[in-house]
């Protein structure tokens, strides 16, 4: 969850650590510190509680000198309170020595124990602290940073992402890696270190991502990458696939503002290269092999939060267009059921970072049981991709607000395409039906950019609604995982209670809950293409307002049956049903995002949540 930056070449290290952590500062904002060891070869470090703009007031107010090496961190809490004792880096062997990390070091009380039992003083209550002090103590040893670093990493369990600078070692910045994300940053006469390319992209466009247990070593003219023995890795270049205004505000009053707003390119642009003539030809999917899809009998869909709820969506499309029987589960919980894999079952996973913790442990556990996998991701080089048969990539941009947004609407999109070529490889619609929904398909960026049009009348929603205390969501089919969504952005944005429901469920229970002016939003079904499931739904319209419900209908256009029952109708343009959830969804994220405006709340940095869970 932390974001970490690494970096060695010119004399610039803190404008590049500031710079690479004020665009990793939605991975983690309890606390930001950087270590600097300045031309005379003196290390210094600075960190402070809070968000980077009080660590910024801090340098501003005492700056500390700048150098060639460096290292930086933003942290989200685990281990301690957010303070400033408990801020990274963290320091050792005397305070020569610094150290950040991203993850959680399981065993850390045993090694504190230890540490306590020689003599060792601690200043935090960190896990990372227990790391800095043992490597602190190993170069005292070794002499060597590289050397003490595959000393220390192999007794540590759990999850980390580690970076150190001694400044006996001006010019070298070591980092190691076991499930968490790390990626290098190849410059000229420079090098960097991220827990994304986000950290660098400023700099420089070319990466490599690191494996699973590999150690970095990175000087200004040198990449070296071993394994936790020592022994040499080979390692793949990749292009960035955008630059450093990509993840600006640009003007906008908020990334969420913004990327609600990039919503038709972010569709656009995964849809690209992947439709040929009338019909879906995902070229990662024909590397894959036809012969593969064609033997699969099983999907399974692994996913936790939103992509979970991109998932259940993209189970009716799957099923529909593909006739192969679907599950979505959550990857947190897949594993630890002992679930029934074979090797005619395709486990697909969903995940904007491609670091998600729970959702990587899905994938291996899919693999090492004989499943094939392949991953939906936006972020190129994270880990998720490499350990899957192959990776569809979503193509939205970065995404820096915490609430998922345009990776939401691609990985629906993506899953479409999944759907569509596995269903021309195993000719289960034909030529007419391909083109149909093709065409369908290309049109939604045009008709989301429409649907944005709507954003003034919900803004005076929200602003009525500012004291809301509960808001409930219904919906049916491919509505439904729309309500789950739309409550989870209310909650996420505006810390206020919200729950999506099935509508069919309402007189299960649920209707209980119905008392005079309770809010509720309905995603209603198009008449058209739904005529069995729209009246079911306007009948649970009315049996809701009858009990003083305040209705809030997502509609299609020309749909009058909601208008005699619903208080405020908000028009999505005219779309087939299984089409209308990429729709749909954008009146409630704007929703949320302008109630959690108007009671003065950061929309882009919610409180206890990191844009990438990289922790079970």
């Amino acid at each position: 969850m932390c974001g970490i930056v690494g970096y060695v070449g010119d004399n610039k290290s803190v404008q590049v650590l500031m710079g690479g952590l004020r665009r990793l500062e939605y991975r983690g904002y309890d606390s930001a510190g950087i270590a600097v060891i300045d031309g005379e070869g003196t290390l210094n470090t600075a960190k402070r509680a809070g968000k980077l703009a009080v660590l910024a007031a801090e340098l501003e107010a005492h700056p500390i000198n700048n150098g060639n090496t460096g290292i930086g961190h933003t942290r989200w809490a685990t281990h301690g309170a957010p303070n400033n004792l408990n801020a990274h880096p963290h320091l050792g062997d005397n305070g020569k020595l610094a150290v950040i990390h991203n993850g959680i070091i399981e065993n850390f009380s045993t090694l504190k124990d230890e540490l306590l039992a020689e003599g060792f003083s601690f200043e935090s209550e960190t896990d990372t602290e227990v790391a800095a002090i043992l490597l602190g103590r190993e170069y005292q040893r070794t002499g060597d940073l590289g050397e003490a670093f595959r000393a220390v990493v192999s007794r540590l369990d759990g999850a980390f992402t580690l970076l150190a600078v001694h400044q006996d070692q001006p010019g070298v910045v070591v980092g190691a890696r076991r499930n968490s994300p790390l990626v290098i940053g190849l410059g000229d006469g420079e090098n960097f270190l991220g827990s994304d390319v986000a950290a660098f992209v400023e700099y420089t466009r070319r990466a490599v991502a690191i494996g699973q247990d590999q150690i970095v070593t990175i000087t200004p003219d040198l990449v070296t990458v071993t394994d936790f023995f020592g022994n040499p890795v080979e390692t793949e270049e990749f292009d960035i696939a955008w630059d450093a205004s990509a993840s600006e505000k640009g003007g906008w009053s908020s990334f969420m503002a913004k990327e609600v707003s990039e919503q038709p390119d972010a569709v656009a642009n995964t849809l690209r290269g992947r439709i040929a003539g009338a019909a879906v030809v995902v070229p990662e999917l024909t590397a894959f092999g036809d012969d593969a899809l064609r033997d699969i009998r099983r999907i399974v869909i692994v996913a936790c939060g939103t992509a979970s709820y991109a998932g259940q969506v993209g189970k009716y499309a799957i099923e529909k267009w593909t006739r192969i029987p679907v599950d979505v589960e959550l990857s947190h919980e897949f594993r630890y059921r002992d679930p029934v894999l074979t090797a005619d079952t395709l486990v697909i996973s969903i995940s904007q970072s491609g670091e998600t913790m729970d959702t990587l442990m899905a994938v291996k556990y899919a693999r090492d049981a004989g499943a094939k996998a392949i991953s939906i991701c936006n972020t190129q080089g994270a880990t998720i991709p490499r350990e899957s048969d192959a990776v569809i990539y979503t193509h939205a941009g970065p995404e820096v607000a915490v609430a998922s947004t345009k990776a939401f609407v691609a990985q629906i999109t993506a899953l479409y395409l999944f759907a569509l070529h596995l269903a021309r490889v195993r000719g289960s619609l034909s030529e007419a039906e391909q083109a149909e929904q093709v065409v369908e398909l290309q049109g939604i960026p045009a008709k989301i950019a429409t649907t944005l049009l709507q954003e003034s009348t919900v803004h005076e929603l929200a602003n009525w609604m500012s004291d809301t205390r509960a808001v409930l969501f219904l919906g049916r089919h491919v509505g439904f995982p729309i309500a789950l969504e739309g409550a989870l952005k209310l909650k996420e944005l505006a810390y206020i209670h919200a729950e999506g429901f099935a509508a069919g469920e309402l007189k299960h229970g649920p209707i209980a809950l119905i008392e005079p002016g309770q809010p509720v939003f309905v995603v209603v079904p198009s008449p058209r293409g739904s005529a069995h499931l729209h009246p079911k739904v306007v009948s649970n319209i009315q049996e809701i307002r009858a009990r003083g419900a305040r209705i809030i209908a997502i509609a299609e256009e020309g749909d009058v049956a909601v208008l005699p029952f619903a208080d405020t109708v908000i028009r999505i343009p005219l779309a087939s049903p299984l089409f209308e959830p990429l729709l749909a969804v954008v009146p409630l994220q704007i929703f949320a995002m302008e109630l959690a405006t108007a009671k003065g709340l950061d929309v882009d940095q919610p409180r206890n949540l990191a844009k990438s869970v990289t922790v079970e």
